[in-house]
């Protein structure tokens, strides 16, 4: 028996967590739930139409159920292609004494055909072990308009760059393996989530977005457009980076003779990737907010940095012990003292949610390295 937020679930257990397993439950994932269920109550939505293709032991959608302000959801679908899975959910809604009917459905499916077979949803959540790609076109075609299409991937190797070509082939980008790659990767995965969008005139845009340790999660709100769909493109471009000096810049194109403005090295890039928001800052300031509410305190300290990090639209982010090691300067300054000091210089700046002891900020490296000597 297993405790998660206020659900109760029986599960199959393993050493080791992986596809192997009987019906797929990870304990770890259990803050991608956590965030799940406050954005969904931190969003101005009621009467939803929610679609759980991939349920697995039903976790999230029992939790969505105990943990969700009333009104938010009308109905919910439990579906998995595993009969394990399909028997396993339909136990765990009696354990917490959820009755199944016309508000809760349980299928036993394929998930394209459980989507492709249903009318549309208004909250749709894709959360494989891998890559998402096989589920997107189907979970679009029956994304309705205004709705959440919520997506999860977990193959960090192709998206962070260290395995360049599997990322050229699953999502048509060239990662980029260096300090903010897991930015980039996050990046890669809302352009090719987008890209199937826009093929039926559907701009998915991005509410809120992070990544966690050996996964990315996105989640996306659908507007339906043609010209709507075309403004999405629009942002899509490339990050140039300089290895030797750590200069980067956002470019919309890219030739093979980038010399870095610095030091006049070569630049590597990554792209093409999403150059936009990674939130909606509104949304994270709701979110943010009612964390506070929660016990939860790695959801509570989560929350804060990424509301504060929501308010710049920066591609990248400085590693502070690299810039540090870099420019053999001689410590890396409290993050706290170095914010504010670029602050006071009319500039953007917060800690990342991404990596440890990195800040994102509107600064030139040029400008961020005075700023250190100084602080030194």
């Amino acid at each position: 028996m297993i405790q998660e937020g206020k659900a109760r679930i029986k599960t199959y257990t393993a050493e080791t967590v992986s596809r192997d397993m009987p019906v797929f439950y990870n304990p770890a994932m259990n803050l991608n739930r956590d965030i799940n269920v406050l954005l969904l109550n931190s969003i101005n939505k009621k009467n939803m139409q929610v679609a759980l293709p991939l349920a697995a032991t039903g976790i999230r959608g029992i939790r969505f159920l105990l943990e969700l302000k009333k009104a938010k959801v009308k109905t919910i679908s439990f579906n998995d292609r595993s009969i394990d899975a399909f028997k396993l959910i339909k136990g765990n809604l009696k354990l917490n004494k959820i009755k199944s009917g016309k508000k809760i459905i349980v299928t036993n499916l394929d998930a394209n055909e459980f989507l492709l077979s249903s009318k549309g949803f208004d909250y749709i959540d894709i959360d494989p072990f891998g890559s998402p790609n096989f589920f997107l076109d189907s979970a679009i075609k029956r994304l309705a308009r205004g709705g959440i299409l919520a997506v999860t991937a977990t193959d960090t190797a192709a998206l962070c760059g260290t395995s360049k070509n599997a990322c050229l082939r699953k999502y048509s980008s060239k990662p980029l393996k260096n300090e903010f790659c897991h930015e980039t990767g996050l990046r890669i995965l809302i352009s090719k989530v987008q890209s199937a969008g826009a093929q039926y005139d559907k701009a998915l845009i991005p509410v809120f977005s992070y990544s966690k340790e050996h996964y990315f999660r996105v989640f996306f709100e659908c507007e339906k457009g043609k010209k709507k769909a075309d403004e999405i493109i629009k942002n899509y471009g490339y990050i140039l980076h300089c290895k030797k000096c750590l200069f980067r810049e956002n470019a919309d194109s890219i030739f093979n003779d980038e010399k870095c403005p610095l030091c006049k090295s070569k630049l590597d890039y990554a792209g093409k990737i999403w150059l936009g928001q990674l939130y909606d800052k509104n949304l994270a300031d709701k979110m943010n907010q009612e964390a506070k509410k929660s016990e939860n305190k790695e959801l509570i300290k989560l929350m804060k940095i990424i509301s504060n990090e929501s308010k710049i639209n920066e591609v990248g982010f400085y590693d502070l012990a690299k810039v540090v090691k870099h420019n053999k300067l001689k410590n890396v300054p409290k993050k706290e003292l170095l914010i504010d000091e670029i602050k006071k210089q009319g500039f953007k700046a917060a800690e990342t949610h991404i990596r440890p002891n990195s800040i994102r900020s509107s600064i030139t490296i040029k400008g961020l390295v005075k700023i250190i000597k100084k602080l030194n």
